[in-house]
């Protein structure tokens, strides 16, 4: 039976980057050794991450624009530290918009380097909405926000224009529709949602804004470090940043980010237009903050719990379930899931309506 795979990440992939990752593992460029074993010196090895980042910045539309793309490990976590090392001057102090979970996570940290200006907040209402009509101190080094609320199922749907630099998070929504990637200076996003395995985070900063702050920074945490070692300065993770390159292969061929956001279009458009017309369902969030990536669902009785559960599952329906914080489903439509699978699902949830 064919799986329809919901994981909010580790998450779907392209077919074709499975298949060809598995054969890198086997013989890597016909070398006869392993992708797996092979020097990240290497000729080969090296051409996978020159591509890689320049893909980055071609499908972004940044070329010529002073930006630098890297493949770093640590996690998008590990960048809730290195973008206020960066950036927050000693003695300064950063905007934070806390919109969900990692968003507080980023607050935290940046709270170790100095003044943390939470602008505006929807912890109150479970993060069910994207705050509104904030105010950005004129005085700040950076303002930082999160594109996409993974766990809650919002999605900022508009940026706020600003004379300082704008850090975002978008590791759950990045390369799924078309922004003006060049209003955000410093974009960092894991990789494990829409491009690749867990194990690397890109990272696509400006490089002017950097070297500012007049902080000592450790080697490990300089942007500006990576940037000249081309994103080598210490073993990169060699697997998760060549499947990374042939997701965005992939995205590209299929006529980059404008050709999939008319699909993530459709089908959150489906998805949600199922959940908005089923009176056995409701929405979890705000509906104009609604993510085109996580639609996150609740049965209006659960008393029917148990029998859709089942119904899904027999439907070959995989990761369904939502964050304990939410409760409910939650459906992760990355750039990978196909339509096909929505449809799966919005049958599921027709059938059990004429079942009752």
């Amino acid at each position: 039976m064919k799986k329809h795979n919901y994981s909010a990440g580790p998450c779907i992939l392209p077919q074709e980057v499975f298949e060809k990752s598995a054969q890198a593992i086997l013989n890597f460029n016909d070398s006869g050794l392993s992708l797996l074993e092979i020097s990240h010196r290497s000729k080969d090895f090296v051409a996978v991450m020159d591509e890689a980042r320049t893909l980055v910045i071609e499908l972004l539309g940044l070329e010529g624009k002073g930006y630098s793309a890297l493949f770093l490990a640590g996690g998008a976590s590990l960048e809730f530290i290195m973008a206020p090392y960066n950036l927050m001057k000693e003695g300064g102090k950063a905007a934070y918009l806390d919109s969900g979970t990692w968003a507080a996570g980023a607050i935290k940290e940046a709270k170790l380097f100095g003044d943390t200006v939470v602008v505006a907040s929807s912890k109150d209402e479970n993060y069910n909405h994207i705050p509104k009509g904030y105010a950005v101190p004129a005085d700040a080094d950076y303002f930082h926000c999160t594109s996409n609320n993974t766990i809650f199922g919002t999605q900022m749907k508009e940026f706020p224009a600003l004379d300082m630099p704008i850090v975002c998070d978008m590791s759950s929504d990045i390369f799924s529709r078309q922004l003006d990637f060049s209003k955000f200076d410093l974009i960092y996003a894991g990789a494990q949602k829409n491009m690749g395995p867990a194990g690397t985070t890109l990272i696509v900063v400006k490089e002017e804004i950097l070297g500012k702050s007049g902080r000592i920074i450790p080697s490990m945490l300089d942007y500006t470090k990576h940037i000249k070692a081309e994103s080598m300065y210490n073993t990169p993770p060699v697997f998760p940043v060549y499947a990374s390159l042939l997701t965005l292969q992939w995205l590209k061929n299929l006529g980059g980010i404008a050709a999939i956001e008319k699909i993530n279009n459709a089908k959150a458009a489906l998805i949600y237009g199922e959940i908005d017309r089923n009176p056995l369902f409701k929405g979890a969030a705000a509906v104009k903050d609604r993510s085109n990536m996580n639609a996150t669902f609740l049965l209006n009785d659960e008393a029917y719990a148990a029998t859709f559960d089942a119904m899904w599952k027999a439907a070959g329906i995989s990761g369904l379930p939502g964050h304990r914080s939410v409760g409910g489903y939650r459906a992760s439509m990355y750039n990978a899931l196909p339509l096909e699978s929505v449809q799966v699902l919005v049958d599921v949830m027709q059938a059990l309506e004429k079942g009752i």
